[in-house]
């Protein structure tokens, strides 16, 4: 059913607009706005949200092999998901390279912890991170959104409408909560049991243990206390044989 708000302008005008915003859709490289789609047609933004609703809706009435979608703030043209296995095989040959795990997991610790400065980057991944940073600026995913006002003014670093256009976001607050992403306290307890390094079972104190024990000392060479004794017994006959310090030099 069309907007009511479209519904208020003359036909001939709306047609108009309506071929209009497709079309500056179809050529922007990015989310269109809808006072800058306004502008254009002259129109209030209230209207033109009622002509890209009405449009999207056409389109999905339509079982089109494309979307008319709300993203990142303005409007825009993206391939239906029903149809991405295709779009995936035709596009196979000649993609730019993926973003490497460390990447991704870089890229996930400016989207959750921004503003953040590289020095909180590292410190977060226990490495060095400037070069991650680095390609991700450079591929448009984050941007320089600030400085620190601690000692150095460190750079900080956040995501750009790129990253919420990439991931089909209306806005960065539409990242799932990270809580869903930790395992529930009865996981944790079951992975320390497995990963847990048992002690080896302690001997029930029997006289016949402590004698194995002892030969197994023994044929290994380790020094026991009974060694150390009979070492000191030596020690004191050959000093009875040679006598004391004072006897000798006397």
């Amino acid at each position: 059913m069309e907007d009511p708000i479209v519904a208020d302008q003359p036909a001939d005008i709306l047609t108009e607009a309506r071929r209009a915003i497709e079309a500056m859709l179809l050529v922007a490289s990015e989310p269109t706005e809808e006072h800058l789609l306004a502008q254009v047609v002259e129109l209030p933004p209230e209207t033109v949200r009622g002509i890209c609703v009405d449009l999207a809706a056409a389109y999905e009435a339509d079982r089109r092999g494309f979307q008319l979608v709300e993203v990142a703030g303005g409007w825009r043209y993206q391939t239906h998901p029903d149809v991405h296995p295709y779009v995936e095989r035709y596009a196979m040959e000649g993609l730019p390279n993926r973003l490497s795990s460390a990447a991704l997991e870089t890229l996930a610790i400016v989207a959750y912890k921004q503003p953040i400065s590289r020095i909180q980057v590292g410190a977060i991944r226990g490495v060095n991170a400037d070069g991650v940073l680095k390609t991700l600026e450079q591929r448009g995913y984050i941007a320089e959104v600030g400085r620190d006002n601690g000692p150095g003014q460190a750079t900080l670093f956040g995501t750009t409408d790129f990253f919420l256009e990439r991931l089909e976001l209306a806005a960065i607050d539409d990242l799932p909560p990270l809580g869903d992403f930790i395992p529930s306290a009865d996981v944790l307890e079951a992975m320390e049991q497995t990963l847990r390094i048992e002690s080896e079972p302690a001997g029930n104190g029997d006289g016949d243990n402590d004698s194995d024990n002892d030969g197994d000392a023994e044929s290994q060479g380790v020094v026991t206390d009974d060694d150390t004794a009979d070492a000191a017994d030596e020690i004191l006959d050959l000093r009875e044989q040679q006598g004391t310090p004072d006897d000798r030099y006397s």
